[in-house]
């Protein structure tokens, strides 16, 4: 696994549509327009070497990271990745912090990712609800579509050869869905994750939103249940100084999974 990887500055891309949507977006863009909603997996320092999960019937190692928390899967090439998940609540407060919630190819042990997802972040008291697609490292791309607390949301990266990729998403309680062909030459493939992350900015990771608990279901990978997956890591994400920034459940029926929020930094 990598121990560090360069951060980039990307910009969030600004896109038209529903009120609510362009609204939300459009803060979220004035408020810190150097956010990054995906991005590779940074290694915490105070993980050491990953620790082999004996007591888990899943037996999944076990990986701290900075930025993300959920499960990725690194013992195969890897086609396709899947999942479904409710949409968090962002309790908002004061200050700015940023949620985000994806599926997506890579990232766990290589420079790029595949990606797409959904977004639960607060400009001071105010909650922001968006989806997106990114090819790390080319920025991300905003859809303008409504996004509400309590959604059902659905996503799949699939490879379709030739450096090919389909990036899709659909949020099934309103009604839309997108499905983006996009290609990336030299894509390892190496990992397929299910992920709820801290974004980052130039400045480094950013000051996770608290989303509560989030469920997320229906993990799969090259079409099997992740768990199921000899190469399978829990991840937790944690601060400088070890503490869980949130936390992640064994997984139920190897698909099915919560994480919930602890702190913001």
């Amino acid at each position: 696994m990598l121990r560090r990887f360069p951060l980039l500055v990307a910009s969030l891309i600004l896109t038209t549509g529903s009120a609510l949507a362009a609204t939300t977006a459009t803060a979220a863009q004035a408020s810190t327009p150097s956010v990054n909603p995906g991005g590779v997996m940074q290694l915490s320092g105070q993980s050491g070497a990953l620790a082999s999960r004996t007591a888990d019937p899943i037996h999944a190692t076990q990986a701290q990271s900075t930025n993300w928390s959920g499960y990725a899967a690194t013992s195969s090439t890897y086609t396709s990745v899947s999942a479904s998940w409710t949409q968090p609540t962002a309790h908002c407060s004061s200050g700015q912090q940023f949620s985000s919630f994806w599926v997506g190819l890579d990232g766990f042990n290589s420079q790029s990712v595949e990606q797409t997802g959904s977004e639960a972040d607060c400009s001071g008291s105010t909650p922001q609800y968006f989806a997106w697609y990114e090819m790390f490292p080319a920025f991300p791309v905003n859809y303008s579509n409504t996004v509400r607390p309590g959604d059902h949301m659905t996503a799949s990266v699939t490879y379709l050869g030739s450096n090919r990729f389909s990036l899709h998403i659909a949020d099934t309680t309103q009604g839309w869905s997108h499905t983006v062909p996009k290609s990336l030459a030299g894509a390892a493939r190496s990992s397929a994750e299910v992920i709820v992350e801290a974004p980052s900015s130039s400045s480094g990771v950013l000051p996770l939103a608290n989303f509560g608990t989030v469920s997320l279901s229906g993990s799969t990978d090259n079409g099997g249940a992740i768990g199921n997956d000899p190469g399978i890591t829990e991840i937790t994400m944690v601060n400088g100084s070890g503490q869980d920034k949130d936390t992640v459940s064994s997984l139920s029926g190897g698909e099915n999974f919560s994480a919930t929020w602890h702190r913001s930094n």
